[in-house]
């Protein structure tokens, strides 16, 4: 054969031309319209595959494909049904589309366009809505994936695999353009972004309507992440979109539906406590793919390393009285201490000694055992139990992982961290929603310290307990509420509720609703009075994140009780799906275009369209092949058995072991890392010399960190004062004097040593801050340093 044109690493021709993406963002919910553009320059029919991935959380609503000037628009049917029926259009020549949700992670998805004629060409429109996750900064994150990184999957686990083809970024034979236009009530103040824009483009003059592009030639080295920026803070809001006028009242999408956006403020003095209890529990990947660098621009960091350095942020910041223990995991699993130790002196050198060991180097991504590990071991009374995961999300059994935290929910709270391009959204934010904690990403230039710190906080805090949500309503109106019960509130962080109201009330007709909770023993309560009658020009879209809400709550329900119930639930999620519009793991989206045109004739060449991968530094790399899978009539890919066609070996892997990407020539088991140690920054040299208790010794490696000699640190001591409390104020002075921009990573860490030298009530603490202030070349003021 002849190829020209783009090609896979195969040296076969890509049918898949280009993508082009455009975002709307509305307050804090986008809408995004994919149209790819497929393209036979072949002399045989084609299928093309792409397997690809999608936010977690999207809610996928439309999907059509234009074949010259037809349109033909995809419905949505019962999975099985969808897949026999494009089976069935390819088997007697016609043209075919389908999409469907992986059955074991809603953030992948796969479009097959089957019977595309030599010369032809397709294209395919795909649109979803998605809330924007608020950052610690208050800033709207939007990431649209272009990075598919294999994913493990651990042999026993549920399903049958997903089949991906990826190459290197650098090697992706398709181009992307991208836009997002931007409106809210209030001002934009500005839009950032990890990748090249263009410059923002305001369009008007109050500056509420924005609009930006990513500049071209973009690589695919990366996801495409948007952090939106508002003038005022994020207030509570409520809006109400009308029912679509051909679907029957009383139904989901034939009634109006709100979404309440709520944004609890909790009292200063509350939130400035820090609790001196709780069992911390760390959980850290370390499999081959985390000696991956953390931003490919900077190979000098690499994500294994990230994670030992805020290990020792974390460690150095736990409270006394609390008890604390570290997992690891990759194929297998190690733990530092049998069961959670108390923290003193002893317990935290001992693990941070273990801790500076810790390579890339146990194979593949199986997270459910050291979970399972966890969950068996008993809670410490009046010790709340805090887990925090850092995985780069490589696991292809993710519901199976959020299952398990679902079911354990009652007895911790989980905080989750995606560190590296390619996270997978699904399992990170899953973790934490299910979880009753936080989720943060950290990719390309981010420091993980900082994000990690201020979940930290959030598990320091005083847990929310006795969260109650009620409505008061005008008589006629009733409300069904869609969303799962609120179980956490965090500060400054948003809770959205999605309701459905049925029944009929006037135009200038109120709502209200109010969310009661108890913060430290102390009943709260926010409330908040919004309009019944229904924005115009709404869409539905609000609707369809309602629907994605239901159906997410169902699907999860439905693993927990499957073989004990007769698939009631199954086919609730079936129907709410159709009815909707929306996916589910349990739908597809199927298009057939039953022309009047000549029949496909001959056996069709498969074409699996690649993603994008980051590349592995650490690894010697398998050698793959790739088997085309044919049935022996008219080239057809048998999909009845419900199974999706297994096309594609890594030789060298064990038999057992699946891979979501198998036809990437990376394998996770193989990597080999053994932990590099550079010379540390700085503040991380200050902050591990420090002590449990909160204090600093006097000695000449704190000297070295403060840039000094061991004489020009000691003689400067005034005579009356103790050498550890000198020691303690000589190093806060240096953080508030030279690391005042990187606050919140020692925060924690200075208050407990704030609360150390308060408790040694020593002599001459003035003497002793004008003294350090003048050896250390700083003007900071005694009371900025707390004591």
């Amino acid at each position: 054969m002849n190829c020209c044109g783009l090609l896979t690493v195969q040296k076969e021709p890509v049918p898949l031309k280009s993508i082009e993406v455009e975002l709307e963002v509305r307050d804090h919910v986008a809408t995004v319209v994919s149209t790819l553009l497929y393209e036979n320059k072949e002399d045989k029919p084609l299928e093309a595959v792409f397997v690809f991935p999608l936010p977690g959380d999207a809610a996928v609503c439309h999907f059509s494909a234009k074949i010259g000037q037809k349109e033909i628009v995809a419905e949505v049917k019962e999975k099985q049904e969808a897949r026999e029926e494009y089976d069935d259009a390819l088997s007697s020549g016609q043209q075919a589309f389908l999409l469907e949700e992986s059955e074991q992670s809603p953030d992948i998805f796969s479009l097959s366009v089957g019977s595309l004629p030599p010369g032809e060409s397709a294209s395919i429109r795909l649109e979803y809505v998605t809330e924007l996750a608020v950052q610690a900064d208050d800033g709207l994150r939007f990431c649209l994936p272009a990075v598919l990184n294999p994913r493990y999957q651990p042999e026993g686990s549920e399903g049958v695999s997903v089949q991906v083809t990826s190459v290197p970024a650098s090697l992706v034979p398709y181009s992307l353009s991208f836009s997002a236009r931007v409106s809210s009530p209030r001002p934009i103040s500005k839009v950032e972004s990890n990748c090249s824009l263009d410059a923002l483009q305001y369009l008007n003059t109050e500056q509420t309507q924005a609009m930006v592009k990513l500049a071209a030639g973009h690589k695919f080295d990366r996801d495409v992440e948007l952090l939106i920026y508002y003038k005022d803070a994020h207030q509570p809001t409520a809006v109400v979109e009308a029912g679509q006028a051909s679907a029957k009242p009383g139904t989901l999408m034939g009634d109006p539906v709100v979404m309440l956006s709520l944004y609890p403020e909790f009292p200063q003095t509350v939130m400035s406590s820090v609790a001196s209890c709780g069992e911390f529990v760390f959980l850290i990947d370390r499999s081959g793919s985390m000696d991956c660098p953390m931003d490919i621009r900077n190979r000098q960091e690499t994500r294994i390393g990230s994670a030992r350095d805020t290990l020792l942020l974390l460690l150095k910041s736990l409270p006394m009285g609390c008890y604390f223990n570290i997992y690891s995991f990759g194929s297998s699993y190690e733990h530092i201490f049998p069961k959670s130790v108390e923290y003193s002196e002893k317990t935290m050198e001992e693990a941070l000694k273990k801790v500076e060991e810790m390579g890339a180097d146990l194979g593949g991504t199986e997270i459910l055992k050291p979970l399972k590990h966890i969950y068996s071991q008993p809670c410490i009374q009046s010790q709340p139990r805090q887990l925090f995961v850092f995985t780069d999300g490589e696991v292809g059994n993710t519901k199976e992982v959020i299952n398990l935290v679902r079911k354990n929910s009652g007895s911790h709270r989980c905080f989750s961290f995606g560190i590296g391009e390619g996270a997978s959204s699904a399992l990170i934010n899953g973790l934490a929603k299910e979880g009753g904690g936080h989720a943060q990403f950290i990719t390309g230039t981010d420091r993980m310290q900082p994000k990690v710190m201020q979940s930290l906080r959030f598990a320091l805090h005083p847990a929310v307990v006795n969260i109650s949500v009620t409505w008061d309503l005008p008589k006629g109106v009733s409300v069904t509420v869609l969303s799962p019960p609120i179980t956490t509130i965090f500060q400054g962080q948003r809770s959205l509720i999605y309701a459905q109201l049925t029944g009929q009330s006037s135009e200038a007709a109120e709502g209200c609703v109010t969310v009661k909770y108890s913060l430290a023993g102390h009943p709260s309560q926010n409330q908040l009075r919004f309009s019944l009658k229904p924005a115009e020009d709404a869409g539905l879209t609000v609707h369809r994140l309602g629907a994605r809400t239901l159906i997410r709550s169902l699907e999860m329900e439905e693993r927990e009780r499957r073989g004990q119930q007769d698939g009631g639930v199954k086919q609730k999620v079936v129907q709410l799906s159709v009815q909707s519009g929306v996916s589910s793991s349990f739908t597809a989206f199927i298009a057939v275009n039953k022309g009047d045109s000549e029949a496909i004739q001959g056996p069709l060449l498969r074409r699996n369209v690649p993603t994008s991968r980051m590349l592995r530094m650490a690894c010697s790399m398998p050698f793959t092949v790739a088997n085309r899978c044919k049935s022996a009539t008219k080239g057809k890919f048998s999909r009845r058995s419900g199974a999706r066609p297994q096309c594609l070996r890594t030789l060298g892997s064990p038999p057992s072991t699946n891979f979501l990407n198998s036809s990437s020539n990376f394998n996770d088991e193989v990597g080999v890392s053994m932990p590099k140690q550079p010379h540390r920054e700085p503040l991380l040299q200050l902050v591990s010399l420090q002590k449990a208790s909160g204090s600093w010794l006097l000695e000449p490696a704190l000297a070295a960190a403060l840039g000094k000699t061991s004489e020009e640190v000691e003689n400067p001591k005034p005579s009356a004062v103790n050498k550890e409390v000198w020691a303690t104020i000589l190093a806060l002075i240096w953080l508030h004097g030279f690391k005042s921009d990187v606050q919140d990573e020692w925060e924690l860490l200075a208050m407990k040593a704030v609360s150390w030298l308060r408790a040694q009530k020593a002599p001459c603490v003035t003497e002793c801050v004008e003294a350090g202030n003048a050896l250390l070349g700083c003007k900071v003021q005694k009371d900025s340093l707390g004591i």
